[in-house]
């Protein structure tokens, strides 16, 4: 009778065991950050969950700049930035997880298929305003920019030589697939939004035309060869060295186990 008891106590036990190192092996991981970026995270994150079914991934998006105030304030374990860090940011680990360009859309109908770097220039800081001027018709233009939080706004203002508030803009609009759906339902209307959603938009039907950049189609392929010179890195950052379930996630992240889902996503893998 003792003996059945205390095997009965000894098998409790190991279950107790099993079950306590179960939970403790269940870890939660937050992403917040890029709305380029995001679509292709939450793809990454079911995929990475196949494999570890004891990791919870909850990808938020908010803009590149709340992926970094939520890496250092720690209400996320990563941040996604769709740009190089910069210098007030080098205290971040960073690795870049591939590869994207910020295009230059309008409308369809639009005829208009080039702008210069000056023409950009000029649209964005006020001094042209009618589409007649680059080309067009003679219609004003709507210039549309993206909000302060996104990625795209801090490249594209850097490579304008601009700063976010001497942007000249009508309206400002956070998500790239709101910037699209802005741009083609208006004939007069400019802005600017990731190469890769563009591409995929507008092979899909929606009334959109990649702008070329000083005579530089935006396409994928020219982001992956370095000729576009609107590119940024897509960056996964954290507050530290990246150790335990961390770690194993970034390092999923940058292997061939995701570089069918970057094409899918229309971005370039880092490592091509």
């Amino acid at each position: 009778m003792e003996a059945k008891t205390l095997i009965r106590a000894l098998s409790l036990l190991a279950l107790l065991l099993i079950s306590s190192d179960a939970v403790a092996q269940v870890s939660k991981l937050r992403l917040t950050g890029s709305t380029t970026m995001a679509p292709l995270m939450v793809e990454v994150a079911k995929r990475f969950q196949a494999q570890h079914p004891l990791v919870q991934l909850d990808v938020q998006m908010g803009g590149s700049g709340q992926g970094v105030r939520d890496v250092r304030q720690g209400k996320a374990d990563i941040g996604m930035v769709s740009r190089a860090l910069n210098e007030t940011e080098h205290d971040l680990y960073g690795v870049p997880i591939g590869r994207d360009g910020v295009a230059v859309i309008v409308h369809r109908d639009n005829p208009v298929g080039t702008l210069s770097n000056d023409q950009l220039l000029s649209i964005y800081s006020g001094k042209i305003t009618n589409w007649r001027q680059v080309g067009g018709r003679d219609a004003s233009i709507r210039a549309l920019a993206g909000t302060r939080e996104g990625g795209s706004s801090e490249l594209f203002n850097h490579y304008l030589g601009l700063s976010y508030d001497q942007i000249k803009a009508q309206g400002r609009i956070a998500a790239n697939s709101e910037r699209i759906k802005a741009v083609s339902i208006d004939p007069l209307a400019i802005i600017y939004v990731s190469v890769g959603e563009a591409e995929r938009k507008a092979q899909e039907g929606a009334f959109i035309k990649l702008l070329a950049i000083d005579g530089i189609a935006a396409t994928s392929r020219n982001v992956r060869n370095g000729n576009y010179p609107l590119s940024r890195p897509l960056t996964l950052i954290t507050r530290e060295t990246p150790t335990g379930i961390t770690r194993t996630f970034i390092e999923f992240c940058v292997s061939s186990q995701i570089t069918d889902l970057v094409v899918t996503f229309d971005f370039v893998p880092y490592l091509d």
